[in-house]
Formats: structure tokens, sequence, C-alpha cells
């Protein structure tokens, strides 16, 4: 039976640790932390096309998700996180300690009994020890010595002799630390924190998509706006010849070809003007999906295949319906939804720690003899095994128990953490109502960006159709020698201003849609996008 219950004793601990935690390193690690290399991008050549990078929105966005850097960074702070949960259970963590010392020693005799000469001893033991603290602030101690000392010494009636000792230790916690909460309170807290970082990282993937889907629309815009340029300059070159040729013919007065000419190399500029804007657009869009980390595929043009005009009925939303969605969903609440949960946690952690220390010890001790029993006629051998038989067999107990009270006079420290836990609470209590606020600012700008589009598309429409309504008229005057160059050429520019002015709509109104469903938290979703689980 008394080998049972110090079984028990001795098992207790390693069963419970093995239960207390499913996270480890090796689990924990992934291939691209461990390695110290960026990874290559992925997909790129797929995408390539007579010599061109040809994307939908669709392809930029999975691009982005796989080869965007800024992604990466913001995904370290998740690993991190998973790293400090691991390290808060340092506490919990079993310790096992073996020592040998060996020793040998000689002095001169120095007492009547001991008589004249020299005596040498030597004397070796090993230790092992093994120490756990549980979730319960329950702490085992459990230690198991042997020492072996053999001297030429006659006052020893075993010699050698073998000394060995257990020792069984349990301190429980009944005020302060005491049972699971207060102890696993740093683990609670630092799981909390992976989930907060799990969160601010959706953020930032949704912030990151928006980014990406407004890089490959300014895109489309540039290409676009560049062929409206090309066009206003041909019309405009068109023009030119004919006001070149009634020149020659005697049908144009001398000073009216420059107007024309003048208006060439405008419109010339504006194509200029409009061909670095696509360089640049091209830039910032190669930057987001990775297209920089390959020189091949960086020094390739873009070729967008969305069309900027809107499919289908134009999106309406009302305001009241994408505020609710938007609090329902969005990442940022949950951000400092979990940042409150860790502060209720830190309060309690710190009001526990301004209770007394009590503590109550248990402790029990065996012992045990073994060596070589030496009378001179009668002798007897005996051993390590002899002394440790004995240990086992609990044939010399020792055992006790201790109440310990430390009541300090004061605890600054411990105050200290505590108004410091409560001023963090009341941070991030208006911390989150600002971002409520911010939210629902969010989704109003949102909608009213979306509402302007829409108005602008179908006032935009109806100003080109007046254009080149305008256009077509002064043409014919032209035709009929009624109306000189200047009318023709400012109506031409009235048609490209309308058709870039639309064009601009039609962007806007794509950009205003994805700015809405990032504001109400539904980006990811409509574009089918998860984030697996980075850790379970």
């Amino acid at each position: 039976m008394k080998l049972c219950l110090i079984c028990s004793l001795l098992l207790a601990p390693l069963f419970t640790a093995s239960a207390q935690t499913h996270e480890d390193y090796r689990s924990l690690l992934t291939a691209q932390v461990r390695s110290p290399r960026t990874v290559t991008p992925q997909h790129l050549h797929d995408y390539l096309v007579d010599g061109k990078l040809r994307l939908s929105l669709h392809d930029a966005l999975v691009l982005a998700l796989e080869n965007n850097s800024a992604i990466r960074v913001q995904e370290a702070s998740v690993e991190a996180a998973k790293f400090s949960l691991l390290r808060a259970f340092q506490p919990f963590d079993p310790k096992f300690q073996s020592a040998f010392t060996g020793r040998r020693s000689s002095y001169p005799g120095f007492s009547q009994i001991q008589g004249a000469g020299t005596f040498n001893d030597l004397n070796q033991s090993a230790q092992l020890s093994y120490t756990q603290t549980l979730t319960t602030g329950t702490n085992f101690q459990i230690g198991l010595n042997s020492t072996k000392d053999s001297s030429n010494s006659g006052f020893y009636f075993l010699n050698p002799y073998y000394q060995s000792f257990l020792n069984v230790q349990v301190t429980q916690p009944l005020l302060r630390n005491r049972w699971r909460f207060f102890n696993a309170a740093p683990v609670l807290i630092a799981r909390t924190n992976l989930q907060q970082s799990r969160a601010v990282f959706q953020s930032q993937v949704n912030t990151a998509l928006l980014q990406a889907i407004i890089r490959y629309w300014e895109v489309v815009r540039a290409h676009n706006s560049l062929d409206v340029a090309r066009k206003s300059q041909d019309a405009a070159e068109a023009t030119y010849q004919h006001d070149k040729r009634a020149l020659e013919l005697g049908a144009l007065p001398p000073l009216d070809i420059y107007r024309s000419e003048s208006e060439v190399a405008s419109r010339r500029l504006q194509v200029i003007q409009a061909e670095y804007s696509v360089k640049q657009a091209e830039d910032n869009l190669r930057l987001t999906i990775g297209a920089t980390q390959d020189p091949y595929i960086q020094a390739l043009d873009i070729e967008a295949t969305e069309q900027p005009e809107p499919q289908g009925e134009l999106l309406s939303v009302d305001i009241a319906t994408a505020l609710q969605q938007a609090l329902q969903i969005r990442p940022e609440l949950r951000v400092w939804q979990q940042a409150l949960a860790a502060d209720d946690t830190s309060i309690r952690l710190a009001h526990n720690q301004l209770l007394p220390d009590l503590q109550v010890q248990a402790f029990y001790q065996g012992s045990g003899v073994g060596g070589n029993f030496n009378t001179g006629q009668l002798m007897t051998h005996g051993g390590l095994s002899t002394s440790l038989n004995q240990v086992f067999n609990f044939g010399f107990p020792g055992y006790g128990a201790t109440l310990t009270l430390n009541l300090p006079i004061k605890n600054r420290a411990a105050q200290a953490d505590l108004g410091a836990a409560l001023v963090t609470r009341h941070r991030d209590v208006y911390s989150a109502q600002q971002a409520r606020e911010q939210i629902t600012l969010d989704v109003s700008n949102a909608v009213y960006q979306l509402e302007q589009a829409k108005l602008s598309i179908a006032a935009g429409k109806t100003a080109l159709d007046l254009a080149r309504k305008t256009l077509a008229a002064e043409q014919r005057k032209a035709q009929l020698g009624a109306e000189n160059v200047f009318f023709q050429l400012d109506a031409q520019t009235r048609v490209a201003t309308a058709e870039a002015t639309l064009l601009s709509s039609e962007v806007d109104y794509q950009t205003a849609v994805a700015a809405l469903h990032n504001a109400t938290g539904s980006l990811l979703q409509d574009y089918e996008v998860q984030i697996s689980e980075l850790t379970k």
C-alpha cells in the first residue's frame, strides 16, 4: 500500500504535465519560419501571354496573397504570438536534474582514539531530482540521493557504506496563486493575445487586398486614359491634316493653321503624360503582386483584362444595414474584444497578488544504509541495492507538514500592477469605442462614395452623349464651310474630357464597391479568401 502511494506521488506530475498543453515547438514552427531565405514568387509565369502579364482582378488578388512581402511581414506577428503562448507554459515545465560528485581526501590522525598515521577517505554521491508545478499551483519536488563512502579508518563498522535518501515534497498555495485560474492566467492572456493577433492580421489582409484592388483598377484607369488621349490626338491630327490641305488650296486663312497645330502638340503632351501614368500604375501593381521579385517578370507590361464599365445592375446599399453588418464582422472589433478579455484576466490576477501568501507543505523522507560489515571474525556484504531496498520498503520513514504565512506590510509592486491593469482596461474601453466610431464613419463614407460614383456614371454618360452630338454637328458645319476650326477642336476636347470623366467615374465605382466591402468587413468573403488557422 505504501509503495502504491509513493508511485502515485511520483507519476502524478508526469501525467498531469502531459495533459496541460497541446502546444509544442515542432508543431508551431513552420517551414517558412525555419528557412532563412525568402520564398520565390509563385505562379507569376502562369499568366504570361504574348510577352505580357495578363491578369484579371481575381488573378491579381491571388498573386498578392501569395507573393506580397507586406503580408508576409504582417503574418510574422501571428507567428510571434504563437511562441509567446508557448513561453507562457514555462512555469509548468517539468525539470529533471542529476549530479554526480566524487571526492578523495587524506588527513593525519589528531586524537588518541585515532592514533598516528594517515587516513584516506573516498566519497562518491549521486543525486536525481524532479520538479513539477501544476496549473493548480501544486508543486511537486521528488529527490533521490545516494552516497558511497570508503575509508581506512577503523571506526566505521560499515566500510564502505552506502546511504540513500528519498525525499517527496508537495506544496500548495492557499491564498495567493491558489488553484487553476490564477496560475493559468498568463497562458489565458497569451492565448487571447494570439487570437487578437489573428484578428489584427485579418484586418491587415483586408487592407492589403483593398490596396491590390485599387491598384489594379488604377492600371485599368491608366490604360483606358491612354486610349482616350491617343484617340483625341488622332482626331486633332486628322483636323490638322485637313486644315493643312485647306491652307494649301487657299480655303483657310494662314493664321488659323496655328490653332489646330497647337492642339496637336497639346494632345501629344497629354499622351506622354498618360504613358508615364501607365508606367507608374503598373509599377505599383507589380510591387503589390510580387512581380518586382523576378527581374524577367518585372520587365513585362501588364495587361488588365477587366473592363471599367460595371456589369449588371449597380449596387445599392442602405447605411443602417451596412453598419449593422460591419459591427458584427469587422475584425477590428474582435481585436478590442480580445484585448478587454485579456484586461479582465490581468485585473483578476493583479487582485490575487495582493493577497497574503499562505502555503501548506507536506513531505516524506525515507532512508536506507548498506555496506560491508566486518567485526574481524564475521563479515557480511551489502551495497547500494541494500540501501535502496530499505528506502523503498519504507523501513525508516520520516514525514511532516508545514504551514507558512507571508504577510507583507506593504505590497506596492502588486498595487502598481493592479493600477496599471485598470488603466490599460480604461484605455482599451475607449479604444474599442473609438474603433466603433471609426467603423461607423468608414461605412458612411463608403456608402456616400458609392452613391457619388453611381450618380457620376449616369451624368458622365449623358455628358459624353451630348459631347459626341456636339462634335458631329461641328464636323458637319465644318464640311459645309459654315464653322471655323476653333469650334471643331473645342468639341473634340469636350468629347475627350467627357470620355475621361466617364472612365474615372466607372473606375471610382469599382473601387467604391471594394471600399464598401472592406468597410463592412466582407471583403475576404466576397472574393472567396480564407485565412487558414496558423495554429490549433
